[in-house]
């Protein structure tokens, strides 16, 4: 997902995104823990989503806060 998709969801479709990137992290490390990932990079992608998300959502609060 990049960033312009990112800043075109609403505050309530970040927060379901996140939650549901966070779910999947959660899945895909305990995957990775007993050996049954397939693909170890999407361990990556996703926590670089979230992290794209959370960025996204600190820039509303900062340009709303000004």
């Amino acid at each position: 997902m990049k960033a312009a998709e990112i800043r075109e969801l609403s505050t309530t479709e970040m927060n379901e995104k996140l939650t549901d990137l966070k779910a999947e992290l959660f899945h895909l490390r305990f995957q990775h823990a007993i050996n049954q990932l397939e693909n170890p990079t999407r361990i990556r992608a996703v926590k670089k989503d979230i992290a794209r998300i959370l960025t996204v959502m600190n820039e509303k609060a900062e340009n709303g806060a000004q």
